[in-house]
C-alpha cells in the first residue's frame, strides 16, 4: 500500500488509486461528521489492501482543487503506462468527492481501458455535469437511504463506456456507509477490482 506514487513499478501488476471523500481533506486521518460518524481512512486503506494489486492511496491537502486532482491522476495513470503497465490493469477507485475527481479523470483521459470505480460519487448537481463524460469499464455502487444515488445519468451520456455495472446496499446509513470498511461494500468492491478483464466481455 502507497500513500505516494510508488519509487518501483512493477509493469506486470496491477494499480488501484483510492480516493477518499471531502471530509478527509487535511491533517486529521479519521475526521468525525456531526451526520455520519467517524471517518476510517486508515482502516479503509487496510481493508482494500490486496494481494491482487498494489493499491495507492494519497491524503489529499485542505481545500484541494478537484480539477487539479483529477489532472494529477491522469499524470500518475500516464506514467504507469509508461512504465509498462497496461491500462486495464489500472483502477481509479473513488468515494464521493474522490469520486467525483475520478469522473473527471476518466473524462480527461478518456481512455476506454482504464477502470473506473464509483462509490456514492454521482451528485445530481455535480458541477460541469451535463459536459462530464466516463471512459471505459465502470463500476457504481451507491447506498439506498443516501441522497447520492445512481450514475446512470451520467453514463446515458457517455457512448464510450464499454461496460457498466452499478450496484446498492442497505444499511441504513445513509453517505456514512462508506465512512467505515463495513464488509457490504468493500467486498463486492474488492472482488470487482480482482476480476480480469475477459470477465467484463471485452
Amino acid at each position: 500500500m502507497y500513500e505516494q506514487f510508488p519509487a518501483k513499478v512493477n509493469a506486470s501488476e496491477k494499480y488501484v488509486f483510492y480516493s477518499h471523500g471531502l471530509i478527509v481533506e487535511g491533517d486529521d486521518s479519521t475526521p468525525i461528521s456531526p451526520l455520519f460518524g467517524k471517518y476510517e481512512f486508515p482502516k479503509i486503506k487496510q481493508a482494500l489492501a490486496d494481494d491482487g494489486y498494489h493499491l495507492i492511496a494519497y491524503h489529499r491537502p485542505k481545500n484541494t482543487e478537484v480539477k487539479a486532482f483529477a489532472k494529477k491522476l491522469v499524470r500518475d495513470v500516464n506514467l504507469l503506462i509508461e512504465k509498462g503497465v497496461k491500462p486495464e490493469n489500472i483502477t481509479l477507485l473513488g468515494f464521493s468527492r474522490g469520486g467525483v475527481i475520478t469522473i473527471k479523470a476518466s473524462h480527461y483521459l478518456k481512455s476506454p481501458k482504464v477502470r473506473i470505480g464509483l462509490l456514492a460519487a454521482c451528485p445530481r448537481d455535480i458541477k460541469d455535469g451535463a459536459e462530464l463524460r466516463l471512459y471505459g469499464h465502470v463500476y457504481s455502487m451507491f447506498e439506498t437511504s443516501d441522497s447520492v444515488r445512481s450514475c446512470q445519468f451520467l453514463i446515458d451520456q457517455s457512448p464510450q463506456v464499454t461496460s457498466f455495472n452499478e450496484v446498492s446496499i442497505s444499511t441504513g446509513q445513509g453517505h456514512g456507509a462508506f465512512y467505515r470498511p463495513r464488509p457490504e461494500w468493500v467486498d463486492p468492491v474488492k472482488a470487482w477490482l480482482n476480476q480480469s478483464l475477459f470477465e467484463f466481455g471485452n
